[in-house]
């Protein structure tokens, strides 16, 4: 059984990865890593490969992604088999990163972070997720918190361009998006497929921001694709 290491995104915990993992079965042993006590992406990379097998594949979702990038700068030898999923390796543009500072302020002086959480999910999720999907959102955005959120997003905003990153990255790769993200829209994942010789890419169609609890089935179908393809 090959190890699997998955990654969270921004504002998730293990929660987001469930669904996939449910569907996995036995497929492949997989773990979550702990994005939610550093303040860097490098910080959140260093962690998950501490607490990581010695080799395994490796799948992240959207802020997740960009630790999984992380992870192929710091330690590409322990990597067999990499997802990206619904991410971004472009840096922020000056306007993205004053949307995020409001985003930030606003999170902090909520009075409820599950009415707030509520309030953004037709941005993150497809119109048809069903109302257990989005129940499971709004309890884990306030099960991570403001000021999680917002440790997380200063990291997200502080990146850099991670393109070089994928140009080096030679192991099997699939780049995967829901065909209605709107948060990281497909052309972005177009970008991340580009610049990774021989990845492939995967769009899925009636799927926002978050495959791995929008869709589950499909994602572990891939995971099991990728799993094969890293040997």
């Amino acid at each position: 059984m090959q190890d699997l290491v998955l990654i969270p995104g921004l504002g998730s915990d293990a929660a987001v990865w469930a669904r996939t993992i449910e569907a996995l079965g036995g497929d492949a042993s997989a773990r979550v890593g702990d994005t939610l006590k550093d303040d860097t992406l490098a910080g959140m990379a260093r962690r998950v490969l501490a607490d990581a097998p010695p080799s395994f594949s490796l799948a992240g979702v959207s802020m997740g992604g960009m630790v999984a990038m992380e992870i192929l700068r710091l330690a590409p030898e322990r990597v067999r088999g990499l997802a990206l999923v619904d991410t971004n390796a472009r840096p922020d543009t000056e306007e993205q990163a004053a949307r995020r500072r409001a985003t930030n302020a606003a999170v902090l002086a909520a009075p409820d972070l599950r009415a707030l959480g509520a309030g953004s999910l037709d941005y993150l999720v497809h119109s048809t997720a069903g109302e257990d999907i989005r129940r499971e959102l709004i309890e884990m955005t306030a099960r991570v918190g403001a000021e999680t959120y917002v440790r997380q997003n200063l990291a997200v905003t502080a990146r850099e361009d991670l393109g070089p990153i994928l140009r080096s990255i030679s192991i099997p790769t699939q780049v995967i998006c829901g065909e209605d993200d709107r948060m990281t829209p497909l052309e972005m994942s177009l970008e991340i497929h580009q610049a990774i010789a021989g990845a492939e890419l995967h769009v899925i169609p009636g799927c926002g921001h978050l495959p791995p609890i929008e869709t589950p089935q499909v994602m572990a179908d891939r995971l099991r694709a990728l799993l094969a393809q890293a040997g």
